[in-house]
């Protein structure tokens, strides 16, 4: 079984900054993207950002030019520096990683964090 678990949201107003972790934990034998979605009250999940291993970037068009994405590839770490933060960024923020396991070594599967809340308000 695969772990994710992410820190660092919280209450922040207008204008400010966060930065958000994500370590992976259990048996992995790989991870291949890891990345950030997100979902607000009365909002689908969507992506906000993610990396691949070997280090392309995607991101969500919304944060494009105020969030970044980066990974510590030994640690089985993403994190996500949030900046230029605005009201609509207010949702729950989930980590996800698509690993290979002893349980599933032939195929990338899905793994998804519990989530934190990052709450954007003045």
């Amino acid at each position: 079984q695969v772990h994710l678990v992410e820190s660092g949201g919280g209450l922040v107003q207008p204008g400010g900054s966060l930065r958000l972790s994500c370590t992976a934990s259990g048996t992995i034998f790989s991870i291949n993207t890891m990345g950030w979605y997100r979902q607000g009250p009365g909002n689908r999940r969507e992506l906000v950002a993610q990396e691949t291993s070997g280090g392309t970037t995607n991101y969500g068009d919304s944060v494009k030019g105020r969030f970044t994405v980066s990974r510590d590839i030994a640690k089985n770490t993403v994190y996500l520096q949030m900046g230029s933060l605005k009201p609509e960024d207010t949702a729950v923020y989930y980590c996800n990683a698509a690993c290979r396991t002893p349980l599933n070594p032939y195929y990338d599967r899905n793994y998804w964090g519990q989530g934190t809340q990052v709450t954007v308000s003045s």
